[in-house]
């Protein structure tokens, strides 16, 4: 089976949050850089078809996961199963996060959205 890096730069995605960049794709998982931007929030979300795991990189900020808070701090990692609800939020400084994504449909249509700060709840 053979991965593809996309090319450098990686494609960014800008959304209201920050950004994300997709790093490798190939059957079955999708890496992720995730920027979240000072203060800002990723909407309070669950997958359906797919788990996650979260390496803190640079920053840090605040995990919401099924009902638990935590601190998000460099170096820490998180797995996300499917099916969780959750959310990261940035402190000050911000928050990079390197995603991994397992399962068989890693679409951003596998996002429910049950609370968004920018009016997306419900949406993909």
């Amino acid at each position: 089976m053979r991965s593809s890096v996309v090319d450098d730069p990686y494609p960014r995605q800008e959304r209201p949050w920050g950004w994300y960049e997709t790093v490798l794709e190939d059957r079955g998982y999708l890496v992720k850089r995730l920027w979240i931007a000072p203060g800002q929030r990723l909407s309070l979300q669950r997958h359906r078809q797919r788990e996650e795991h979260w390496v803190v990189v640079a920053g840090g900020g605040a995990l919401h996961l099924d009902g638990q808070e935590t601190p998000l701090l460099v170096g820490q990692s998180i797995h996300i199963p499917t099916g969780a609800v959750h959310r990261a939020s940035a402190a000050e400084a911000g928050l990079l996060i390197v995603e991994v994504q397992r399962g068989e449909r890693l679409s951003e249509d596998d996002i429910e959205r049950l609370s968004d700060d920018y009016g997306r709840a419900g949406t993909t």
